[in-house]
């Protein structure tokens, strides 16, 4: 039997060589080190290289090791876009991911095609982004608008219907598309009945959350939407806090992460209700093994629990190996062929690549943050989110004929270019 272990570590051995000689591949982090999502860009990191060791140990990308090459976009679009072409034109990486900006990662993706690389979005939840901005070398993870606004507000009609509205919304295309998307299903969509107030991203003072806030507390509304991302979300929050606003209104807050959770604090976030692609809790809710053994990598490696950020970031480099693998080749055309149309299951219960507009589709939930005292009984006191509501992602995500009139009205064509 010694003979046989011995053989085996010969192998290893012999593997591991031939991988670290073997030139590298490149694959570029375009993320937020700095800046208002810098929480969100961090999670990116942690898993993207978790992911890239994990793909090295396993033989890298058709036997060449993974390289992950990082630039920070500060959350700006145009040094996303000055950051693309230095990720091509001077290190060579072959594909990219990346933001927690829409505007970043439609900025990103756009100069990614111009140099035939395909961009990954992680945290882009504008509809636009495979919608009217969508083209060949944009690719998706996350959900978008459209998908947490239809989940979030099926659970608001079921439990608040009849109630007046008061949006507070950060003025760029995530905001924009996020609010449109949750006056649709909330039928909200009388701006008279169920007003709202644009702070300017990504400059927002404490000024400009305070004079928001009172227009809300002078509206009556018994809804408080605050479609506000990252830091800026914390801070209107603590304002809203502070002010006793959570007292007299149900605060909803779109798009939900642990990281967000985390910065606010479990007093501060009980009760708030939102939506996300994932949370660390579903793996056990749903028992999905891969999730879990995920969960547990990522929590014992850096002494806390993954975010949907983080998973994001996960999903895509193991996503871009196997189809590239599927593929036979780095070549951009055809891993965009493999991706298409692939079904998967990693994290959570099955996903795909939508073929005509290159968005994940897959399940979608409904949270609603914790009490104090359940979230300090984690190990981690990061058990923040408890899953209210789900809707399967061919339910929650647009169908083609409404992409497809989206496009038109934006004079785009008919399909991906």
């Amino acid at each position: 039997m010694r003979y046989f272990w011995k053989s085996i570590a010969l192998l290893c051995l012999l593997v591991s060589g031939e991988l670290l000689a073997a030139p590298s591949v490149k694959i570029g982090l375009n993320y937020p080190q700095t800046g208002r999502y810098q929480e969100q860009g961090l999670a990116q990191r942690r898993a993207a290289f978790m992911a890239v060791d994990e793909i090295n140990a396993a033989g890298g990308i058709l036997g060449r090791p993974v390289e992950l090459v990082i630039k920070n976009t500060g959350s700006k679009p145009d040094r996303s876009e000055r950051n693309v072409e230095q990720l091509v034109d001077e290190d060579g990486v072959v594909a990219i991911f990346g933001g927690s900006s829409s505007a970043v990662a439609i900025s990103g993706g756009k100069a990614a095609k111009s140099r035939d690389r395909i961009y990954f979005g992680t945290l882009t939840y504008s509809n636009e982004t495979t919608g009217t901005e969508g083209h060949t070398h944009m690719f998706r993870e996350s959900y978008n608008a459209w998908m947490g606004a239809k989940v979030l507000s099926k659970y608001l009609k079921t439990n608040y219907a009849g109630q007046k509205y008061f949006f507070i919304t950060a003025d760029y295309t995530w905001g924009w598309s996020t609010e449109r998307s949750i006056r649709i299903f909330s039928n909200t969509q009388d701006k008279d009945s169920h007003p709202g107030v644009l702070t300017p991203f990504p400059t927002a003072l404490q000024k400009d959350f305070v004079d928001a806030l009172n227009q809300a507390q002078a509206s009556d509304a018994k809804i408080l939407v605050l479609v506000l991302f990252g830091d800026d979300m914390v801070r209107a929050l603590e304002l809203a806090t502070s002010m006793g606003m959570k007292d007299k209104m149900k605060i909803v807050v779109p798009n939900l992460t642990l990281g967000m959770a985390k910065a606010a604090g479990p007093a501060i976030m009980e009760g708030v209700v939102g939506a996300a692609p994932w949370t660390w809790e579903v793996p056990y809710i749903f028992n999905h093994p891969k999730g879990k053994e995920f969960v547990e990598k990522f929590s014992e490696l850096y002494g806390l629990r993954p975010s949907s950020s983080a998973a994001s970031a996960y999903s895509i480099l193991w996503q871009y190996k196997e189809a590239v693998e599927r593929a036979g080749t780095f070549r951009t055309a055809s891993v965009i062929k493999e991706l298409e149309g692939h079904r998967y299951t990693l994290l959570k219960d099955e996903q795909y690549w939508r073929e005509f507009d290159h968005q994940n589709v897959q399940t979608v939930y409904a949270v609603r943050c914790k009490p104090r005292s359940e979230v300090m009984l984690d190990e981690f006191n990061e058990d923040y989110f408890e899953i209210i509501d789900s809707m399967p992602g061919d339910e929650a995500a647009q169908t083609y004929q409404e992409w497809l009139a989206e496009r038109r009205s934006a004079n785009k064509s008919d399909h991906l270019e």
